[in-house]
């Protein structure tokens, strides 16, 4: 089963990319990398939220906003994507994540998971917010209306989509942290989130436009918006 597995905590100026404490952090993943090996069936960092991009549904028009989502004093700094049995062989490892000493990871299993290759500059990650009392059951018509809503999109921008999938619904969260070593549980999504992350797109895009245009035509629910962010380029 595949876990998707959000880093959360607050931006920290000092911490960008190019930076040596960005380097730093790098590293940090990367030797996490190394001890989960194969476990890892995807993930990427991303660029802070000032550069990120909003998409909601105003009646018949859609509205395009920049910059961070400013009812979120916390934001999502990257992710994983986890292959593992159970939910206690992925709290083993997301318990590990340089994340959950200092802010808290997410952890939700998926319905389905489209595995994508490393992750270039070009790259950009499409967060599905909505309202956890909107989200709907997998399984459900009206999932299954929404399904082929998206299976229409992945046909026209097929070219672009790089990876991504639904996620179950958010009571089968858990989140965690490490304080002084100690693992701390809670049952169900980062309670500070007013909305839920419902599922994610990777794409490629040449420019800023050009992610705006596709994530513009991923379907939402009435009252969801799409964050974009675009992807750092970890590469050799």
């Amino acid at each position: 089963m595949y876990y998707l597995a959000t880093l959360v905590g607050r931006e920290d100026e000092g911490v960008q990319p190019g930076t040596a404490e960005f380097d730093a952090e790098v590293a940090k993943y990367a030797a996490f990398d190394e001890r989960a090996g194969d476990a890892v069936a995807g993930g990427a960092a991303l660029f802070p939220s000032a550069a990120a991009m909003h998409v909601r549904r105003d009646g018949g028009r859609t509205l395009v906003t920049d910059g961070p989502f400013a009812e979120q004093a916390e934001v999502i700094g990257g992710f994983y994507v986890f292959e593992a049995d159970d939910l206690d062989a992925v709290i083993e490892l997301a318990r590990q994540l340089p994340a959950a000493a200092d802010g808290a990871v997410e952890v939700r299993p998926m319905v389905m998971w489209s595995p994508h290759e490393t992750p270039r500059a070009d790259w950009w990650l499409a967060l599905l917010w909505e309202k956890p009392e909107a989200v709907i059951a997998p399984g459900s018509p009206e999932w299954d209306a929404g399904m082929a809503e998206h299976e229409r999109f992945g046909a026209k921008y097929a070219a672009a989509i790089r990876g991504g999938g639904p996620l179950q619904p958010p009571s089968s969260a858990t989140t965690l942290r490490v304080r002084d070593g100690e693992l701390l549980l809670t049952d169900g999504p980062f309670v500070e989130f007013a909305e839920v992350v419902d599922g994610l797109y990777l794409f490629a895009a040449a420019n800023r436009a050009e992610a705006a245009e596709i994530a513009a035509a991923i379907p939402l629910g009435e009252h969801g918006r799409t964050e974009v962010r675009q992807i750092v380029d970890l590469g050799d």
